[in-house]
C-alpha cells in the first residue's frame, strides 16, 4: 500500500489575525520561512501576520502575502516530517502555493509574483471603489441556491458575475457594491438561505478585474513557469495542468474567470479513486488558515469517508 497526499490550498477570506503564531514558536522550520519570506518581500511578514487588525488583514496586499506564507510556512513543517504532495490545487489565491509545491514556481518567484498580484489588485479594486462613489465592490456568497440559478441571476444585472463555484448549494458573486446588493436580493426572493458578503477587497474572479488581468500579465513575463513535477489542477479549466508554458497563461485568465472548484474536486476524487484500485491510500490536506476547503470537499462524492484535514494550527501538526 503507497501513501500519497493532495494539498489543497485557502485563497483570500482566509485570514484571521494572528494565524500560525503558534506553528511557528513550536516548529523552527516554519519560522525560517516566515524569515525567508520577509527578506524577499521586504516586509516584516510576522508583524503581518500577528499585529494586523482583521482590516488590515483583508486588503489584497497584505491578505495574499499573509495567506501565503502561511501555507508556505506549514508545508516546510509537512516536509520535515516526510508528507509532501502527490497532487495539488488550491482555491483562487491558494493557486499560488499550489504552483510552488508542484514546482512550477521557486520559492523566491512565488513569493514575489504573489506581492505583485496583491499590490496589482488592491490598486484596481480601489480604482472601481472610487468610481463608485467610494461604494468597494466584493464578493458574496449565495448559500441554497444551484449555480445554474445564481449564473441566471448573475447575467440580469450588470457589474455582477458568478465568480466561484464552491459547491452545489454555494455559489459565489463579483461585482460593484450596488451590483451585489442587487444581486443579493435578488437571490433570496429567488430562495437563497443566506447570502454572506465576503471579508475580501474586490470582485475577483469577473472581467471587473480586466485591468488588473493586463497588468499582472506583464509582470509576470519575465517569470519562469516550469512543467509541473506532480498532478496540479487548474481553477480556470477545472481540470489537471500539465505545462508550465499553460500555467502562466492561466494565472492571467484566472483574475477575469471563474473559479471551477467543483469540476476540480471531482477530477481529484477520480484520481484518488483510481489510485485505491492500485493500492494507493490516500490523505487530503487543507495547509492554512482556516478550513472552509475542508468543508466544502466534505459535502464532495469522497467527503464522508475520505476527510479532507484542515492544518493551521501547530497542534493539528503535531497529531501527523
Amino acid at each position: 500500500m503507497s501513501k500519497k497526499y493532495a494539498f489543497l490550498f485557502p485563497g483570500q477570506g482566509a485570514q484571521t489575525p494572528g494565524m500560525i503564531k503558534d506553528v511557528a514558536q513550536d516548529f523552527s522550520s516554519a519560522k525560517k520561512v516566515l524569515d525567508d519570506v520577509s527578506s524577499i518581500s521586504g516586509i516584516d511578514v510576522p508583524k503581518l501576520l500577528w499585529e494586523s487588525d482583521a482590516a488590515t488583514l483583508s486588503r489584497s496586499d497584505n491578505s495574499q502575502l499573509a495567506i501565503t506564507a502561511a501555507s508556505l510556512a506549514i508545508c516546510a513543517v509537512l516536509k520535515e516530517k516526510g508528507i509532501e504532495p502527490s497532487a495539488a490545487m488550491g482555491f483562487s489565491l491558494g493557486e499560488f502555493p499550489a504552483l510552488y509545491i508542484s514546482g512550477v514556481l521557486s520559492f523566491e518567484d512565488v513569493v514575489k509574483v504573489v506581492v505583485q498580484r496583491g499590490k496589482i489588485m488592491q490598486e484596481v479594486c480601489e480604482k472601481i471603489a472610487a468610481e463608485n462613489q467610494g461604494h468597494a465592490p466584493g464578493m458574496s456568497a449565495i448559500l441554497g441556491l444551484p449555480p445554474e440559478k445564481v449564473i441566471e441571476i448573475a447575467s440580469k444585472i450588470p457589474d455582477a458575475y458568478a465568480a466561484n463555484l464552491n459547491s452545489s448549494v454555494q455559489t459565489v458573486i463579483s461585482g460593484t457594491f450596488d451590483a451585489l446588493e442587487k444581486a443579493e436580493a435578488a437571490a433570496k426572493e429567488a430562495g437563497a438561505r443566506r447570502a454572506v458578503r465576503l471579508a475580501v477587497a474586490g470582485p475577483f474572479h469577473c472581467p471587473l478585474m480586466s485591468l488588473a488581468a493586463e497588468k499582472f500579465e506583464q509582470a509576470i513575463s519575465p517569470v519562469k513557469f516550469n512543467d509541473p513535477k506532480i498532478t496540479l489542477f487548474s481553477n480556470v479549466s477545472g481540470k489537471q495542468e500539465t505545462s508550465g508554458e499553460n500555467a502562466k497563461k492561466s494565472a492571467v485568465l484566472h483574475l477575469t474567470n471563474p473559479v471551477r472548484w467543483t469540476d476540480e474536486e471531482s477530477v481529484l476524487a477520480q484520481l484518488i479513486q483510481a489510485g485505491k484500485s492500485n493500492g494507493e491510500e490516500w490523505s487530503v490536506f487543507e495547509p492554512g488558515p482556516g478550513q472552509v476547503l475542508s468543508g466544502l470537499w466534505a459535502k464532495t462524492e469522497l467527503g464522508a469517508e475520505l476527510k479532507c484535514v484542515p492544518l493551521n494550527s501547530a497542534e493539528s501538526l503535531k497529531a501527523l
